[in-house]
């Protein structure tokens, strides 16, 4: 009994010897893990502090300057935004964006959401060779498509207008938000669906009442994803619009270049794209709570 206890003792203490050190491990990984996580903050956030720095600094000396902030702030950067540039007014470059990217997101979440429903919900011959083909629309390349499309709509007289950059929207050509929608519209119940027929509904009542409520979460996602990349797009307004009255903020940051093609302003460039940031901030904000509610915080109660 006593060699018993003994070994029971030593074994407690062995235990206890070892739960230091154990703590000490844990201690020194968590340590470690947020050593590098702000690490990669800092690296992260730099070039945000970096244009807020620079839009207070003179245009001199922004290019070569090491430091961060000015010693000296100004605020003639976004006082010139005020007299425009090249004759047109920084209110026109945001409501044209603004059209843009509002546009766009009425497109898309129309046109994938009804795409995205009878891929998922309605059954007809060659779906899933015609899912199959608009998936792979995804491994083309921006780049191939546009001296056709560009030579199309010259032929229709529309370059310098918003509908070569709209009119895809509406024609569900962004097939991964499609493949989005369908994924999320599978998930839900088909009792849902039979539910509603028995009652009478067709499909375009069950898409409406139904499905698009169940499919907030997914529909807000894209609206989220459209509206930044509609309003960051820089290839496709530079390719159609022609004249500054109809650029786009992404455009008009070019006006502040000189003709020989060195820009002149760092300044008014950089305060211009620090207000830039702001709608798409808001409209992030204002939306980025429902980016995590699921099916089961969308309707399935009651």
């Amino acid at each position: 009994m006593g060699a018993l206890r003994g070994g029971r003792s030593m074994s407690a203490t062995a235990t206890t010897a070892r739960k230091p050190r154990a703590l000490g491990r844990r201690r020194k990984g968590s340590l470690a893990w947020h050593l590098g996580a702000l690490l990669v903050l800092a690296v992260v956030l730099y070039p945000v502090v970096w244009v807020i720095g620079a839009s207070f600094k003179p245009s001199k000396e922004i290019i070569g300057s090491l430091e961060l902030f000015p010693t000296e702030p100004i605020i003639s950067n976004f006082k010139g935004l005020a007299d425009g540039i090249a004759d047109v007014s920084i209110a026109t470059f945001f409501q044209n964006s603004l059209v843009y990217a509002l546009g766009s997101v009425v497109g898309i979440l129309v046109s994938c959401s009804l795409t995205a429903y009878a891929f998922a919900r309605i059954r007809f011959a060659g779906r899933n060779l015609m899912f199959s083909l608009m998936i792979g629309t995804l491994l083309l390349p921006y780049h191939v498509l546009l001296i056709p499309q560009y030579v199309m709509f010259q032929k229709l007289e529309l370059i310098n207008t918003y509908v070569p950059l709209l009119i895809g929207k509406y024609l569900a050509t962004e097939a991964f938000f499609v493949f989005l929608m369908v994924q999320f519209m599978r998930n839900l119940p088909r009792e849902l669906d039979e539910a509603a027929r028995l009652d009478g509904c067709g499909h375009l009542r069950i898409y409406w009442s139904i499905v698009l409520p169940l499919c907030r979460s997914a529909l807000i996602t894209s609206a989220i994803f459209t509206f930044i990349n509609a309003w960051n797009d820089f290839m496709g307004p530079l390719i159609y619009l022609n004249e500054p009255g109809n650029y786009t903020v992404s455009l008009g940051l070019m006006l502040f270049r000189d003709s020989d093609g060195v820009t002149s302003n760092y300044g008014g460039m950089i305060a211009m794209s620090l207000v830039a940031l702001l709608p798409v901030l808001l409209f992030f904000l204002a939306f980025q709570r429902h980016l995590i509610d699921g099916m089961a915080t969308s309707g399935l109660k009651g």
